[in-house]
């Protein structure tokens, strides 16, 4: 295998962390780390859900993401400045949204909003992925507080199953796992791929920056993702169950 500038092989993650609670104010935290990227993933619980669910006996996750001015090698400035929630935070922020709802049963959460903020502290590529690792992580922090404070049902279970996200793209003709910046910026082929614990898909999202990629292709880089997801599940249930 080719090994690459930091020293991986191909199909190796960079070193993952993620530290529970950070933020102590907030119902879930964790800081997770994908080698230099860094997203601080916090969780707040609210009785109660936005008011076209009232009543209908289910609750809601959503999500938020955001980068902070330094988090890149210069400065851009802070979007609440300007005015205007850029594109790509949008996308960004429905994305994990999307992901987390994917594993949550809104009825076993009952009549509670759970809102995930994740800001970028360090961006170097895989920050999206980053997110929904260590969203996840906050999420079921903030269930089991809603259990330990009676709003949740004792015996439901609101999460079906965990959820991770890894990056995967072909340079230099090669696929590879969980790209860095300096990876990213040359990529051929870029690809997010956002995994249940279980090992099925929620949602890929993969453009070919240069040359079009093949079948076979395509399958080399979802197997390099599944393999990734496997090793941040076990992050994440190892970190839970601390």
């Amino acid at each position: 295998m080719t090994e690459r500038a930091d020293g991986r092989q191909t199909d190796q993650l960079r070193e993952v962390t993620i530290e529970l609670g950070w933020s102590p104010q907030a119902e879930g935290s964790a800081l997770v780390s994908f080698g230099n990227t860094r997203v601080l993933c916090t969780a707040s619980f609210t009785n109660g859900v936005p008011r076209w669910l009232a009543g209908k006996g289910k609750g809601w996750v959503t999500a938020e993401y955001a980068m902070l001015p330094r988090a890149t090698n210069s400065r851009n400035d802070r979007e609440s400045v300007k005015g205007k929630i850029g594109g790509r935070t949008h996308e960004i922020s429905r994305l994990i949204g999307r992901s987390l709802r994917a594993v949550v049963d809104m009825k076993a959460l009952g009549e509670n909003t759970i809102v995930l903020d994740c800001d970028v502290l360090q961006a170097d590529g895989g920050t999206r992925t980053a997110a929904i690792t260590g969203a996840y992580v906050a999420l079921a922090q903030a269930i089991q507080w809603g259990k330990d404070n009676k709003f949740i049902a004792q015996k439901a279970t609101p999460l079906s199953d965990s959820v991770s996200a890894v990056s995967v793209g072909i340079i230099d003709g090669e696929p590879m796992l969980d790209l860095a910046y300096v990876e990213d910026v040359r990529a051929e082929t870029d690809m997010n791929v956002v995994v249940t614990g279980s090992g099925t898909f929620i949602e890929v999202q993969g453009t070919a920056e240069g040359a079009p990629f093949d079948r076979d292709e395509l399958n080399s880089l979802l197997d390099l993702a599944l393999a990734g997801a496997v090793d941040l599940s076990a992050i994440q249930k190892r970190t839970l169950e601390v």
